[in-house]
């Protein structure tokens, strides 16, 4: 994998219909579309600032089904991190995400490093909520991650996931940094983490 390409991956997961695709739209384009289209596999990018220099976000938006395990691991092993979507209005959904946290354990290794986002969209449907907002809590704590519910729909928490991702980042100093020549004191400020902190939207 080359550690000193400018991209940073983004590798967005879940079951079919849960709003990937409406929430990385939403985030890259700003846009909502009510009909359902299932996705294959899509990569979208967005240029970000990376601690006073510019990098390319790339999201894959990945296929909810299941029949292309071989791109899954591929997908997985070139992610720097990832997305798990599921539905409040759909406990499967969540639950369908337990073999693809497993695999991405398996494939990285120490995920405690690895930013991970665990999401429960589509928090506008609260009528026909089957996920507590404190189950999600809790399974994001069980697998060590972050999480947040969002509505692709409404807009609502849809940057402010992406923000919370890239805050996430602790170790992209050396991968992300363009100059080569910083100082020790920016160096020191990376590694605490301040790298990815600013998501540029058009």
């Amino acid at each position: 994998m080359p550690e000193q390409s400018n991209d940073y991956r983004v590798v967005v997961f879940g079951a079919g219909g849960v709003g990937k695709s409406s929430l990385v739209l939403r985030f890259v384009k700003g846009t909502f579309r009510e009909s359902y289209i299932p996705t294959i596999e899509d990569t979208y990018r967005q240029v970000i600032s990376c601690d006073k220099s510019i990098c390319t976000l790339q999201i894959t938006d990945t296929t909810g089904s299941h029949q292309f395990p071989a791109m899954q691991r591929l997908s997985i092993s070139k992610g720097h991190a990832f997305i798990l979507v599921y539905s409040i209005t759909s406990r499967q959904s969540l639950e369908e995400l337990k073999p693809i946290y497993e695999q991405i354990c398996q494939i990285k290794g120490d995920v405690e490093s690895i930013p991970i986002m665990l999401v429960g969209n589509k928090n506008d449907e609260n009528q026909n909520r089957e996920v507590e907002s404190s189950e999600g809590e809790a399974t994001a704590k069980k697998w060590k991650c972050a999480f947040v519910e969002t509505s692709a729909k409404l807009n609502h928490n849809v940057k402010e996931l992406f923000q919370e991702l890239l805050n996430l980042e602790k170790r992209r100093t050396v991968s992300l940094q363009i100059d080569g020549k910083k100082q020790a004191a920016e160096k020191e400020r990376e590694a605490e983490g301040q790298m990815c902190s600013h998501v540029k939207l058009p």
